[in-house]
């Protein structure tokens, strides 16, 4: 049997008790490590598993899934995600490759990102698509998000972003060299994300076009969702950029048309109560 099973966002203590108890059956576990990761680290799930975690990078998730899956349909094996299994791709992937193989499989869900934001108080049915924001580099400055996020706040929709996440990543000399170096881990911050927003939103301007979403747009930083020292900040799209929120992960918001309770909510956590109500209040009139 191949168990996906997910961890949670906080810490080792996250995962159901369902999913422990499938662990703790299973002759390997592999922990999925480049999609996201738990603050706690690979030592502390260990130590609170009573099992020896062997980490899945992409390269092994996308290219040798054979040797995750080997043995699998006589014995059980694990594969843990931080937060839920189907929060990526790649791991439906692994269950389509599983059922190709005869194994069969077993999902054991926990909270993801993509439901606990709800911590903010921003009504989960009010969110459109989610993007991902990319880390730019000096040739490569990718704006197609921005496209979906003005379509979201078009409908009147929110819009998480998910921030970008580089683990075992080569540089491209060491890529085109075939040199197993890897870059030191990266984690997007809110305030990397809000300087690429507002790069883009000037840049629109040059072109001749007012964008749907401003310095003055409200929008809310959230920093280690689950864990007990998270962060959360509401408040322009300008002061997103310079707010601290403190180590990864972090996640963001632009936000559409708010309800009356979702702006109570998200005053607890404004950065200037001063200016919040009013750059709210020009987008809900």
């Amino acid at each position: 049997m191949l168990y996906l099973i997910g961890l949670g966002l906080g810490d080792a203590e996250d995962i159901t008790v369902k999913g422990l108890e499938a662990v703790r059956r299973c002759g390997r576990v592999y922990l999925e490590a480049y999609t996201s990761v738990l603050p706690a680290g690979r030592e502390a799930l260990e130590k609170f598993y009573g099992k020896e975690l062997i980490l899945a990078d992409r390269e092994m998730v996308e290219q040798d899934a054979d040797s995750i899956l080997k043995d699998a349909d006589v014995s059980d094996v694990a594969f843990l995600v931080v937060g839920d299994p189907f929060g990526a791709t790649t791991h439906s992937d692994l269950v389509l490759r599983a059922v190709n193989l005869g194994i069969p499989y077993r999902v054991i869900h926990n909270a993801s990102i993509m439901n606990a934001v709800g911590c903010c108080g921003l009504q989960l049915y009010n969110f459109g698509e989610t993007v991902s924001i990319v880390f730019w580099t000096d040739t490569w400055k990718p704006e197609s998000f921005f496209d979906k996020i003005k379509k979201n706040r078009q409908n009147g929709m929110h819009t998480l972003c998910l921030l970008d996440i580089k683990v075992k990543e080569q540089s491209v000399e060491n890529l085109m060299k075939g040199r197993k170096v890897y870059e030191p881990p990266r984690y997007m911050s809110v305030n990397q994300a809000a300087e690429q927003l507002l790069a883009i939103i000037q840049n629109r301007r040059l072109q001749g076009e007012e964008p749907e979403i401003t310095e003055n747009t409200i929008c809310v930083g959230l920093a280690r969702v689950g864990a007990q020292d998270q962060k959360i900040a509401s408040g322009t799209l300008h002061q997103m950029s310079t707010v601290e929120l403190g180590g990864p992960l972090h996640s963001m918001i632009v936000t559409g048309t708010m309800h009356p309770l979702e702006l109570e909510m998200l005053k607890l956590f404004s950065v200037d109560s001063s200016t919040f109500e009013n750059n709210a209040f020009q987008r809900n009139t």
